[in-house]
């Protein structure tokens, strides 16, 4: 990995765990890490109830769009971290690859939402500690 290795969060909406962990990443790591999100599938905008929860713990994601998941931005990514993904999801030899299981958010509120949000946060904290170990 270089000086500032990329991270890319992957779901199917690119609405909820991955923007949800990508607030996450930018907000515990500052600048030192590129932070990537996109969807198989994505939805017309960020989930709502993952929009406040994360709002809840101060981090603004208000100003993100769910993105197509590219195959250049999968192969320029230091570690690829799927959550439900599927088949959709590339892989590339020499990548690091994480699949974290976690409930999918769509549709649920706000108080359903939380319990995710608080996984993931413990999730991204792991793997940053990780990146900072190997950089």
């Amino acid at each position: 990995m270089n000086d500032k290795p990329s991270v890319l969060f992957v779901c199917v909406h690119n609405a909820g765990r991955s923007q949800m962990a990508a607030g996450w990443l930018r907000h515990l790591a500052g600048d030192t890490v590129e932070v990537r999100s996109a969807g198989s599938a994505p939805a017309g905008r960020v989930n709502p109830a993952a929009v406040e929860a994360m709002r809840e713990v101060g981090i603004d994601i208000t100003g993100q769009t769910p993105r197509l998941l590219r195959y250049e931005t999968a192969e320029s990514s230091d570690v690829i971290v799927t959550m439900g993904c599927g088949d959709a999801c590339p892989v590339f030899p020499g990548k690091r690859y994480e699949d974290w299981k976690l409930e999918d958010p769509a549709g649920k509120g706000v108080d359903s939402v939380r319990p995710i949000r608080d996984e993931i946060r413990t999730r991204v904290e792991q793997l940053l500690a990780e990146l900072r170990a190997t950089t």
